[in-house]
């Protein structure tokens, strides 16, 4: 079983935030993945960027969840961000996407990649869960439903 816990730091749950495009997002996304982990800013463009052009993450809903698999990582992590106002994300049913759950995996993390992708996936696709987060206005409050119902605390 995921704990969000283990892939979201309170830092790097984003609330409010404003960008243009699907690039300025990757970018900004792949800047606080680099500060939180210790990890190249250019690699992490490099791997989403690689990812979205064999097609979009968008799934649909205002949903996207960009991910790759990153040489430097011993785990896998996360971010996720609220857009203050709804991007082009070339999301297979065209509407723009606010909620974006990145996600990053060791290289070697076939099946464990897959299995953190389905649960974030099936997560988002609650439209009760997803209507708490576009209703949720800091990132304190986002986290906490992240990781609200695990055993462990949230603070």
């Amino acid at each position: 079983m995921i704990h969000y816990s283990d892939l979201l730091k309170p830092g790097t749950v984003l609330a409010g935030v404003t960008v243009t495009n699907k690039k300025a997002l990757l970018n900004l996304v792949a800047t606080v993945a680099a500060q939180a982990h210790d990890l190249d800013v250019r690699a992490i463009v490099a791997t989403l960027t690689d990812r979205e052009r064999i097609g979009s993450t968008g799934f649909g809903n205002g949903i996207a969840i960009p991910h790759g698999r990153l040489d430097g990582l011993d785990r896998i992590v996360g971010l996720f961000v609220h857009l203050q106002q709804p991007i082009d994300f070339q999301a297979i049913d065209e509407l723009p996407v606010d909620l974006v759950f990145m996600m990053l995996s060791p290289i070697g993390a076939g099946a464990e990649h897959l299995k953190a992708l389905a649960n974030v996936s099936r997560r988002l696709r609650d439209p009760g869960f997803v209507a708490k987060l576009r209703g949720a206005g800091s990132p304190d409050a986002l986290y906490a439903l992240w990781t609200g119902d695990e055993s462990r605390d949230a603070a």
